[in-house]
Formats: structure tokens, C-alpha cells, sequence
């Protein structure tokens, strides 16, 4: 009773000497499920990393704690989760106080990262969600050692524990869970293939980390990984820089939400041409050797399917298939960005009869699939990806609610400003 009491008795002393900093409303134009928000901290005077911040929902004139994340950089920001369905033309309003030292009240967010085995693996609540492999998986005995690879996602586990992602499958050595290396590019005259990695033209590995973060909001990590040119005079040559920024939102609804963003640039003085192709770049996705053509669906923002899904463009599409969990279906539901090239975005969807007549599954946004991209010296590149992953299913409703809450946030309307 008496530590229930200091715990009241800290809060007021704490809000008490909270001081206002900044409120705001969010305005909605659409509906939007459990999207990640953030606020620019530039025009409030925040530059103190000994000030605390803490933001509040204002509800029936009651203020309620929101969990939020600071995100420094080119501009600070504070990050939160708009929970729940916020239907289209609503209002929220939020304000953020300042107070020094660390609130009392905060519980532990339960997102985690921890490093084993040549792997970086991402946890939420002790349930692990995706491992990235940074040092090299080496090929099968007997294998060409071209294969081998660093730098990818897997496994990738859905909620209930089932891992949706393959790697080294024998019909295709250099498939390797998520990832997006491109295939038909051209530096100068010469053909330089990246994906298919036994023929000997190229490879992508990763090079280095270049932050790790773990918060209340979101737990991930930024990597370089590097396009290696085998083919050119002299040395291997590096044709394409890629900075992978992957991170996991803590939400409430038993999903994973799932950023996959690659910023990409070029050193060579003459650029990189990336050809028009069925396969490159994007973000690619070898699925479970158990999804079949006869357990494995595939759907479309624009109502296709694994018979004509392949070649056509889409703003979403659902991946899923039979899996062992108490649901007994799980997936990924995989979200284009509007900003991302060629958007609403052409896909690579392997057929029914794919893959020799098995129908094993393969996924990816293709953003080259109908027109060249050209890398120029001295140029940025991004392209925005994120996966809701899934046990159970997804209806079209829900899928469409998940691609506003990443295509856009809310509307934000500065109320006040100290």
C-alpha cells in the first residue's frame, strides 16, 4: 500500500513540475490502424538532452501518458504510436511536456535486440521477430562457394512463432529470405549481375553497422551493404552503396509492423544503369518451403491473384499460407511507399505452376520491372517498404487501413508553441 502511494505520490510530484512545451492536434482525412507518428522538435526550442519529454493525450480534459521515443538527426524528432482505429475526419489532440530527469511511471516497452551467431535478431516481448545475418552464410557442402552471402533478413518469424522465410533453397542457391540485390544492370558497356550470384559478376555483402536503437516506439538498426562489381580492370570494384534501415513498431494488436527502407547511392564516376528486369531491387522474398500453389494465396490492392498478379503494379499485396500456429494460416502483408519509384509498384509473383510445377512461392517489388533506373554519381536513391506480418488473415478493409497508416501520417496542427 505504501509503495502504491509513493508511486501516486511520484507521478503528481513529477507532472506537477512537467512543464509544457508544445501541444498539438492530429487531423485525419482517412482511416488509419496503429500508424507511427512523429513530431519535428525544431520550432520548440528543444536542444537539451538532459530535458525529458513526455507526451500526453488530451481526452474529456484529462491528460493520459503516451509512450514515445526521441529520435535525433538531421531533426529531432518524437515518435509515438497513434493507437487503435482513428476513423477518417477525426481530431486528436496531443501535448508535450518537459521536466528534468527520467519519469517513474514508464514501463519497459518489451522491444529487444541481442547479437548470436553471425546474426542481429530483433525481439518483441521475448518473442523474436526477424534476425539479420551480417557475418557470410556459406554454401551447402559441395556447393560453389559464389553462393555464399552476408547480408539479408532471415528467419523472419510471424507472431505465433511459425518462420515464414527460406534461404539456399537447391533450386535457387542464391535466394536468401528478404533481400534485394538487382540482377540486369550495366556499368558502362559490361553486364554486372548481382542476384544471380553463381554466375560470378557480382555479390552483396554487408559492410558494417552503422547504428543499433532500442526505445519504447521502436527497436532496429542501419547497416552498409555493398554491391561488389567482379568484372571490371584491376580490383573488385564497389558499384553500389546501400544503407538497409530496419526497425520494428511496438504495437498491441498481435502483428508485427515491419520498416524495411534502402537508401542507395553510387561512387562510380559514370553511374550505374539497373536495366529493365523481372527481378531486381525492391524488397524480394523467398517464402517457406510448406507454401504451395495448393496453400499458398496471393492478393493484390487491385484484386489479383497468383494467376495474373505477376508483371501488374499494386499499392499493397498479401502473402499467406498454411503454417503450423493455432490459427493455422499466417503472412506478410508487403506495402509499397507513394514516394517509392514507378509506384503503385510492379511486382515479380511466381505462378501457380512457378518453380518447375511445385508452386513454391516468391515475392517482390520490383521497381525496375518496365523501366531502366539510372544511378547517377553524387545522388541518393530510397525506396520505403513495410510488412505487417500475420497470423491468421488480413481482409482487404484492414489491408487498405494499413497502407494509409504508411503512405501518410495525420495532418499535424501546432496549437501552441512556448
Amino acid at each position: 500500500m505504501k509503495y502504491f502511494l509513493w508511486i501516486l505520490f511520484s507521478l503528481a510530484f513529477f507532472a506537477s513540475f512537467a512543464q509544457k512545451l508544445v501541444g498539438f492536434s492530429l487531423k485525419t482525412d482517412k482511416d488509419y490502424l496503429d500508424v507511427p507518428v512523429s513530431f519535428p522538435l525544431q520550432h520548440t526550442g528543444y536542444n537539451e538532452d538532459s530535458i525529458h519529454l513526455e507526451l500526453y493525450e488530451v481526452v474529456n480534459s484529462e491528460e493520459k501518458l503516451v509512450s514515445s521515443q526521441l529520435e535525433t538527426g538531421h531533426t529531432a524528432r518524437l515518435w509515438f504510436i497513434l493507437e487503435g482505429f482513428t476513423p477518417k475526419n477525426s481530431t486528436r489532440k496531443f501535448v508535450i511536456k518537459q521536466s528534468t530527469g527520467s519519469f517513474p511511471g514508464k514501463s519497459d516497452s518489451g522491444l529487444d535486440m541481442r547479437r548470436s551467431d553471425g546474426s542481429l535478431t530483433l525481439y518483441s516481448n521475448e518473442k523474436p521477430v526477424l534476425s539479420y545475418r551480417f557475418a557470410p552464410m556459406y554454401s551447402p557442402a559441395g556447393v560453389n562457394p559464389l553462393f555464399d552471402r552476408s547480408g539479408f533478413i532471415h528467419p523472419l518469424w510471424s507472431p505465433q512463432g511459425e518462420v515464414l522465410s527460406r534461404v539456399q533453397p537447391p533450386d535457387h542457391y542464391h535466394h536468401y529470405g528478404i533481400w534485394g540485390p538487382w540482377t540486369l544492370t550495366h556499368v558502362g558497356e559490361r553486364k554486372v549481375d548481382f542476384w544471380n550470384l553463381g554466375v560470378g559478376e557480382g555479390t552483396v555483402k554487408f559492410a558494417g553497422f552503422l547504428s543499433e536503437i532500442s526505445g519504447e516506439i521502436f527497436t532496429g538498426f542501419k547497416v552498409l551493404q555493398q554491391h561488389v562489381d567482379y568484372g571490371g580492370k584491376g580490383p573488385d570494384q564497389i558499384a553500389i552503396n546501400e544503407v538497409l534501415d530496419v526497425r520494428i513498431w511496438n504495437n498491441s494488436k498481435g502483428v508485427w509492423i515491419i520498416d524495411y527502407t534502402s537508401s542507395l547511392n553510387t561512387p562510380l564516376e559514370g553511374g550505374i544503369l539497373l536495366d529493365a528486369y523481372r527481378y531486381g531491387g525492391g524488397i524480394g522474398f523467398r517464402a517457406t518451403e510448406k507454401w504451395k500453389k495448393e496453400n499458398c494465396t496471393v492478393l493484390t490492392s487491385e484484386g489479383r491473384s497468383r494467376i495474373d498478379a505477376d508483371g501488374s503494379n499494386a499499392r499493397w499485396c498479401i502473402v499467406e499460407g498454411e503454417s503450423g500456429t493455432r490459427k493455422g494460416r499466417s503472412g506478410i502483408l508487403f506495402l509499397s511507399h507513394p514516394s517509392n519509384r514507378a509506384h503503385p509498384e510492379p511486382m515479380r509473383v511466381w505462378p501457380l505452376d512457378g518453380n518447375g510445377g511445385r508452386g513454391d512461392m516468391f515475392f517482390e517489388f520490383t521497381p525496375i520491372r518496365h523501366k531502366s533506373w539510372e544511378l547517377k554519381s553524387g545522388n541518393e536513391y530510397a525506396l520505403k517498404y513495410r510488412m505487417i506480418v500475420f497470423d491468421g488473415n488480413i481482409d482487404t478493409r484492414t489491408a487498405e487501413i494499413y497502407w494509409n497508416s504508411f503512405s501518410g501520417m495525420p495532418e499535424i496542427e501546432v496549437e501552441s508553441i512556448k
